[in-house]
């Protein structure tokens, strides 16, 4: 971890307000964020090229062949370095596109340094999209997290919808330690199969 006081060290715990009740999910938000602005730069680094790593010893253990990534939006772990050792390594990347606003995701192919463009939310998308099926692996950005495998994401409901459709692709959370909190799951939320972390 870091010496850094302003990093919470006791992950699983929200910070003491004096209210007995758990926050609503907007109010989970922003606290998840501010956790997340709280990393230093240096740290956030370290951490990212750890999850990085893990990431590409996943890939290899479960010899993916197509894996769906993200671009990271402001503050979540950037693991570009780890694609382009795993486009290097034969893996084949697409990144998530969104198709309508209450659908599932689609995937568009990618490969480290294609040009992109921001979409109608500001998530980067490959600027020439060549749509592709629903990849065998994604790599799924986390807000927050709990022990179960739920995940906090940003209230779109887009994985949620991506995940609904069997066969379910392996699912990988990513996020940073300090993430992981208790909430209570939605109707629609989904356990992702694993979580890795910089831990």
């Amino acid at each position: 971890m870091t010496g850094d006081p302003r990093i919470p060290r006791a992950p699983g715990l929200l910070p003491d307000d004096g209210a007995s009740a758990a926050p609503d999910k907007p109010q989970l938000r922003r606290i998840l964020k501010e956790r997340r602005r709280a990393i230093d730069h240096a740290t956030k680094r370290a951490w990212d090229d750890r999850i990085g790593a893990r990431v590409v010893a996943w890939v290899q253990e479960h010899d993916v062949r197509m894996l769906g990534v993200y671009w990271p939006l402001a503050g979540e772990p950037d693991l570009r370095p780890a694609y382009a050792d795993l486009a290097e390594a034969g893996v084949r990347l697409a990144l998530p596109v969104v198709v309508e606003r209450d659908a599932a995701l689609g995937f568009a192919a990618w490969v480290p340094g294609e040009a992109t463009v921001a979409d109608s939310m500001g998530v980067a998308v490959p600027s020439e999209l060549r749509m592709v099926d629903r990849p065998d692996a994604l790599l799924v950005p986390c807000l927050g997290f709990d022990a179960r495998g739920y995940r906090v994401g940003y209230g779109g409901g887009f994985y949620d919808r991506t995940l609904a459709a069997e066969p379910r692709p392996k699912t990988v959370g990513i996020a940073y330690a300090c993430q992981q909190v208790a909430f209570e799951i939605g109707k629609y939320d989904i356990p992702l199969d694993q979580m890795i972390t910089e831990m």
